[in-house]
């Protein structure tokens, strides 16, 4: 099941939102950071996540 994520970056601590399974890295809109990986599948994330939502 594909849910999005809010994450916060640990650089700036800008919080943001993402889909789970993105197709594309996903970066901080404010300082650039690298919030998250595409794999293939699930994301892996290397920001805090502060909640699932569905």
């Amino acid at each position: 099941m594909t849910k999005f994520l809010k994450l916060r970056c640990n650089k700036c601590k800008n919080e943001q939102i993402t889909f789970s399974k993105s197709a594309s890295t996903v970066k901080c809109l404010v300082c650039g950071e690298t919030l998250a990986h595409p794999t293939g599948g699930r994301t892996r994330v290397e920001a805090q996540v502060l909640e699932v939502l569905e």
